[in-house]
């Protein structure tokens, strides 16, 4: 990508979009495209191939998506499904019409089989079934991820995906029903620890285990990606290593300084017991990551208080 080429994040305002906003600028980017949602709905066909007509982006990263946790996921799994397929079929229709040059379209870990071999290849998509408490929106992103691979195949546009390991950070969805494990906790252990609440109690069993990357990291693997690989098919971003949901608990429990015991709900869902990606093909290319999850967890926490305060 040349330094001054017109670039469209989509879903900048979201986790994911506002961390490659922040690396393509470290990385000398200046022509940085953005609508936020009320300018443009990317569940709109018209609206869409309207604004890539308009205004003619060489290249994408679409990380525009509605996502949640197993509660919002298991919940609302036909809104998870139609809104995140909307934005797929809108968008990539609209950069293969309009000629993007190069299109970068994030997927999601839990579209691998439940049941896949650890640590997850790229070729084990479509394997087996996916997670049912997040199908709906698995089943839309593997779309995604297979449109890319279609495009390409048949039209020859360069359309690349890539499967990130579970993100957290800087600009985390903190809503109570709809956020991730660690958004989640944080918030959870911080509201405990200021009201002196005498335990937390977390759903399953603390056994499951995930693959937790800063965003700032996946982010920077995302335009490395965009700059170095134009190879069929996917490419997993990932940390090389789990961590248990309990053990999670328990860092976000030290760093937040909350003193209670933490419970578990066995009676609720783990989801999928143990998610690992492979992430060789990346590692070849000369990328890996830079924040261990300690440091990341602080850096998290650092920015929720400062959400809490509104500064």
């Amino acid at each position: 990508m040349e330094h001054n080429a017109k670039i469209y994040v989509a879903g900048h305002t979201g986790l994911f979009g506002s961390a490659i906003v922040r690396a393509l600028k470290r990385a000398g980017y200046t022509n940085i495209l953005t609508r936020t949602h009320a300018e443009l709905d990317l569940t709109d066909g018209a609206a869409t191939m309207a604004f890539f007509e308009k205004e003619k982006p060489e290249y994408a990263f679409v990380a525009a998506a509605k996502v949640g946790g197993i509660q919002a996921n298991d919940t609302y799994m036909a809104d998870f499904a139609m809104e995140n397929l909307l934005i797929t079929c809108n968008v990539l229709r609209a950069a293969h019409e309009t000629g993007v040059k190069k299109l970068l379209y994030l997927g999601s870990s839990c579209i691998y089989p439940r049941e896949s071999a650890q640590p997850v290849k790229e070729e084990y998509l479509l394997t087996g079934l996916p997670e049912p408490t997040n199908e709906g929106y698995a089943i839309a992103k593997i779309a995604g991820v297979r449109l890319c691979d279609y495009y390409k195949r048949q039209y020859g546009d360069d359309f690349i995906s890539c499967i990130p390991a579970n993100v957290y950070g800087e600009n985390d969805n903190l809503d109570p029903q709809n956020s991730h494990v660690i958004p989640a906790l944080i918030r959870r252990f911080h509201e405990a620890k200021l009201n002196d609440l005498p335990y937390v109690e977390i759903w399953g069993t603390g056994s499951a285990e995930r693959e937790f990357m800063y965003i700032d990291d996946g982010a920077e693997a995302c335009v490395y990606v965009m700059e170095k690989y134009d190879g069929p098919g996917t490419i997993n971003i990932g940390m090389g290593y789990t961590t248990s949901i309990r053990e999670l608990a328990e860092k976000i429990k030290d760093v937040v300084g909350y003193q209670g015991e933490i419970r578990y709900d066995a009676s609720k869902p783990d989801g999928m017991p143990r998610r690992l990606l492979d992430s060789t093909r990346i590692t070849a290319l000369g990328w890996k990551p830079c924040v261990q999850l300690e440091d990341g967890l602080k850096m998290a926490y650092d920015w929720y208080l400062k959400k809490v305060r509104g500064e």
